[in-house]
């Protein structure tokens, strides 16, 4: 079937089916971006974190390195698509979000160890995003309020301290 991106196409409703589906809507999603058709592509990548956010949860089965990516990807590209639409206030909020969610991953005991390593290397990603902002828009407080989140006082999972 060959998805149709013009502006009255209708999303379609969350499914199961992991990362599969997540996929599945973020291309829709890339594709009406760029395609300028902004206020669909929001609405699938709103749909796409929808699909993500379960995949961080635990007894999850799908690869924990996809899992933390699809989140991961899904707010980068939520914030990429407000800052070009200037609605700087959501994109910081997504930014936001994705880190700081990955550093609660990490101090959480209860999380799978594969999870947290999954998202202390994607946390790479979601700080470099951090920092640009703050090098493109100045300081922020919601921005410098996670790049604090990312201080933690403790080596991230399958490091050993000698």
């Amino acid at each position: 079937m060959n998805p149709s991106f013009s502006a009255s196409a209708t999303i379609d409703q969350p499914t199961i089916g992991g990362l599969r589906a997540w996929e599945r809507v973020m291309r829709r999603g890339v594709d009406a971006a760029r395609g300028g058709q902004l206020l669909l592509a929001e609405g699938l990548y709103l749909q796409a974190l929808g699909l993500a956010q379960p995949l961080l949860d635990a007894g999850c089965a799908e690869c924990a390195d996809d899992r933390i990516a699809a989140f991961v990807v899904t707010h980068l590209n939520l914030s990429d698509l407000h800052r070009d639409a200037e609605r700087t206030e959501d994109a910081v909020a997504h930014l936001c979000v994705a880190h700081c969610r990955l550093m609660a991953l990490l101090r959480d005991p209860q999380a799978e160890p594969a999870l947290q390593q999954a998202a202390c290397r994607h946390s790479r990603e979601t700080h470099a995003a951090l920092v640009a902002h703050l090098g493109e828009h100045g300081g922020h407080p919601a921005i410098l309020a996670a790049l604090r989140a990312g201080c933690m006082p403790f080596p991230p999972p399958g490091v050993t301290l000698h």
